[in-house]
């Protein structure tokens, strides 16, 4: 699947160069050559220093989590999602500067955040999702009779067990 992603890389770079000389196009002749390149050159300029800002508050982050013993999984996809939202801000163009300001800001960066938590989650084994991103919230729910055939009679009902279409809520720690 990431052989795919590689091989369709310069097609989608070439699909982006496109998008942005035509977006650009467009903004010169709505606006002007001037207020194209400054809104630009600002969007660049604003980048570079948000690169710097989160790059530090990201590593902040990290070694307080770890200081303090929290999983450091949290910090370090939001520090991601923000380095990549300022540095799309940094690259000279409107198309990837409305990309990155959309993970710079809060709703668009908590959603990138959450993609990036479960892509990871999908990637690596319960364990270490565990310790990156600490206990899990999970819903059990027990499958339909006709789905799976029905507990033992002795089990069903005895203490811990669960019954039909109950749901059990809980961590899973370990």
């Amino acid at each position: 699947m990431m052989r795919r992603g590689l091989a369709l890389l310069p097609l989608g770079l070439l699909l982006l160069a496109v998008a942005e000389i035509s977006v650009f196009v467009a903004v010169v002749h709505a606006l002007g050559a001037f207020w194209a390149l400054l809104i630009i050159a600002a969007s660049s300029v604003a980048g570079l220093a948000l690169l710097r800002r989160e790059g530090i508050r990201g590593w902040r982050a990290f070694r307080a989590a770890a200081e303090a013993g929290r999983p450091p999984g949290p910090q370090v996809s939001n520090s991601l999602v923000g380095l990549l939202g300022a540095l799309l801000l940094a690259v000279p163009g409107f198309v990837s500067a409305a990309a990155g300001l959309l993970l710079v800001l809060p709703p668009g960066r908590i959603l990138a955040r959450r993609g990036v938590e479960r892509a990871t989650e999908r990637r690596v084994s319960s364990a270490v999702a565990g310790d990156l991103f600490g206990p899990r919230h999970v819903r059990v729910r027990q499958a339909d009779p006709v789905d799976e055939p029905a507990p033992a009679p002795a089990s069903f009902g005895a203490p811990g067990s669960i019954g039909p279409g109950e749901v059990v809520e809980g961590e899973i720690v370990r």
